[in-house]
């Protein structure tokens, strides 16, 4: 039974491997600190955070994340650690909140490895706070316990770590902020959090996720006004429907989707259903039969929640996502505590002069060796199952994908129309772990897009070990931007989606020229300085014009024919061709563009830019980077494995992208 704890109430614990889960509902940093018998850190090499993720008995997620699972083995710390704090921070520098008080309050749970609730927290009574003490498990008498804390500190980290009496306090918490900036610079960015009554039932032998699955379950309400941007309201499906016209940027309305009241004489009358309002989403229809008794579910294309097979194939795919990503941490973890207590057994057969040699102490080294063979055998077992049934739901959900979703060789752009209206998301690549190569799962990020790409054309060794020169990491690159281009212009209806090159040199032309061929640019490249200066004007000069008529409530007052269409910049070669005002117009667009229907797309080797210094740093890690060769650079948003990217690219010989963006263009003929 779960002991639900409140602040300075203690609990015992009778295991010493444990899972300590967090869900703040933003993201927040998670820190795990070791202490003495009277709590002082004795140094940073005591502390596990995202830039040093394990420690002895420790592993921490290695970026900011909503929801966390912390790995603690008690039999792991050494002899002197009598406590183990969990420290919960915002991170700094970015754009979400800055104090506790304006999120939801914090949830902490130790739990069994079997998933088993022990103790749990919620951590009220923040306000100013950006950093708290969540917990501490603390020995006593030579058992272990937990301990609610709630001891928050205004001062962020770097106070909180100097309450530990850290001395390096102000430099330990400036690396925890560098490294987190770096993980979120590198993170595919997860859904929405779902409702709880639209949460996603996954039928795989992964463990019981709890309260941290990843998704989106929408809100019915009113039909929302189309944005003038070619896009969804802010928040896309899954969010709540704002009744005045919306902008990209724009801040919906909270109350715009309530339980309906009876109306009021003179007011407007809501025709819309009562018990539609703030419904889940209907489960998805039993299109497969029952599995057997003892047998795994048959898995089924879009057996998650959703309001279309759309969405549901979208929460299926995010639901696989998570559950490789949970269950390879689960065998990671295991393996670890099973080397762990090998070496620990063969540490303690050494430490005694009387073991050491003979048959007693052979015997001994080989017990220890045979438990680490039978444990590291069991994990791979569990390990093995799930992946089994994560690859049987791969073989159905593929070929079932739709177009922005599927593999340029699916079959399913062959039958391809130009659509009505936006999808959910967009595929870019696909992602992949070593423990599970076989499994390829669709890299999909919502639309529009709500950060820049960067597609790095730096030389580079790709995941094979293979060796790229620049020249052709280089074309490969820009073929890339072109692929990813093509699909979003395939995937946004007639007229929506602008697209724009700048090229200085013309040294993209051959990857271009199916983009140039077809007439679905908006102009030809631009060449030269004086062609980057103009086009970088206009678009800034747009991001500045739809700001401000946004934040002033005027979105009516635009100029006549002002092109309400989505717009993408592609950047080839940069910094070739860019001066200092260049740069800056460039760095503007990759911060404010996303929200006002201004989206960038670099191709550039970073190392190329170097002499601007850290001028730059922010733009990089404000762009999605991507890659033209596989490499294990992106990490989930759960537990921040480093997964293989392959990008999307149009199989050798291949006629699909003509035929589809000759498509686009006569569309767009035709909407003109």
């Amino acid at each position: 039974m779960t002991a639900e704890l409140v602040r300075g109430q203690n609990h015992p614990l009778s295991q010493a491997r444990l899972e300590i889960r967090i869900s703040a509902g933003t993201p927040i940093v998670a820190v795990a600190a070791l202490g003495d018998e009277n709590g002082r850190i004795h140094g940073a090499e005591w502390v596990a955070h995202p830039g040093a993720p394990t420690q002895p008995g420790l592993e921490v997620p290695r970026q900011a994340a909503a929801d966390h699972r912390l790995a603690v083995d008690l039999d792991a710390v050494p002899e002197a650690v009598h406590r183990v704090s969990v420290l919960l921070a915002l991170p700094v520098g970015g754009t979400g909140p800055v104090r506790f008080g304006a999120v939801a309050a914090p949830f902490v749970a130790v739990t069994g490895l079997d998933g088993g609730e022990v103790a749990s927290y919620t951590i009220t009574g923040l306000e100013a706070e950006s950093a708290v003490v969540a917990l501490e498990l603390y020995r006593r008498q030579g058992a272990w316990k937990v301990r609610a804390v709630g001891q928050g500190y205004a001062g962020g980290l770097a106070e909180l770590l100097t309450d530990q009496q850290l001395s390096q306090a102000h430099q330990l918490a400036g690396s925890i902020n560098d490294a987190v900036s770096q993980g979120l610079a590198r993170s595919v960015q997860a859904p929405p959090q779902r409702t709880a009554d639209g949460d996603r039932s996954r039928q795989a032998a992964a463990p019981a996720l709890g309260p941290d699955q990843g998704g989106t379950a929408p809100q019915p309400g009113p039909v929302p006004p189309v944005s003038p941007y070619g896009g969804q309201t802010p928040g896309g499906p899954g969010q709540p429907a704002p009744q005045q016209p919306s902008y990209p940027g724009s801040t919906p309305d909270p109350d715009a989707v309530t339980q309906p009241s009876a109306p009021t004489a003179g007011g407007p009358i809501d025709y819309s259903h009562p018990r539609r309002q703030n419904a889940a989403p209907p489960p998805p229809p039993p299109t497969a039969p029952p599995a057997a008794p003892g047998q795994p579910a048959q898995p089924v294309a879009g057996d998650a929640t959703g309001w279309s097979m759309e969405e549901r194939l979208y929460n299926q795919v995010w639901g696989m996502f998570e559950d490789l990503a949970r269950t390879t941490a689960a065998y990671r973890s295991a393996v670890d505590f099973a080397e762990s207590r090998m070496d620990k057994e063969l540490e303690q057969v050494l430490s005694d002069p009387r073991s050491r040699i003979g048959g007693q102490g052979d015997a001994a080294r080989e017990a220890a060796r045979a438990r680490h063979t039978q444990l590291v055998a069991q994990a791979r077992e569990a390990l093995d199952r799930d992946l089994a049934q994560l690859a049987a739901e791969a073989d159905v959900v593929e070929p079932a994908l739709p177009p922005a979703y599927a593999r340029w060789d699916n079959p399913a752009w062959h039958g391809y129309r130009v659509p009505m209206e936006i999808p959910m998301a967009l595929r870019l690549g696909d992602l992949h772990l070593p423990e599970a190569d076989r499994i390829r799962i669709p890299m999909l990020v919502r639309l529009p897009l709500e950060r820049g790409l960067w597609i790095d054309s730096g030389a580079a060794g790709s995941s094979d070990g293979s060796f790229t020169d620049s020249h052709t990491m280089s074309r490969l690159a820009m073929e890339t931007a072109v692929a990813h281009a093509a699909r979003l212009l395939a995937v946004y209806p007639a007229g929506e989606f602008t697209v724009h090159v700048i090229d200085p040199a013309g040294s993209a032309a051959q990857p271009l020229a199916p983009l140039v061929q077809t007439g679905v640019l908006a102009a030809p490249p631009v060449l030269g300085a004086a062609g980057v200066a103009d086009v970088l004007g206009r678009l800034t000069q747009r991001v500045d014009l739809v700001q401000m008529a946004v934040r002033g409530g005027a979105a009516d007052s635009l100029p006549p024919g002002f092109d309400t269409s989505q717009q993408l910049l592609i950047v080839n070669d940069f910094p070739h061709g860019f001066d200092d005002r260049a740069v800056n117009q460039l760095r503007y667009l990759a911060d404010e563009g996303p929200a006002f229907g201004v989206h960038l797309m670099m191709v550039a080797d970073r190392e190329q830019s170097s002499g601007y210094g850290p001028l730059l740093d922010p733009l990089w890690r404000s762009l999605l980077r991507l890659t033209p060769v596989a490499d294990d650079h992106l990490a989930d948003p759960w537990v921040g494995h480093a997964w293989t990217y392959e990008p999307s690219l149009v199989p050798p010989g291949s006629q699909v992208l003509q035929r589809v963006l000759s498509q686009v263009a006569t569309a767009r003929t035709k909407y003109t």
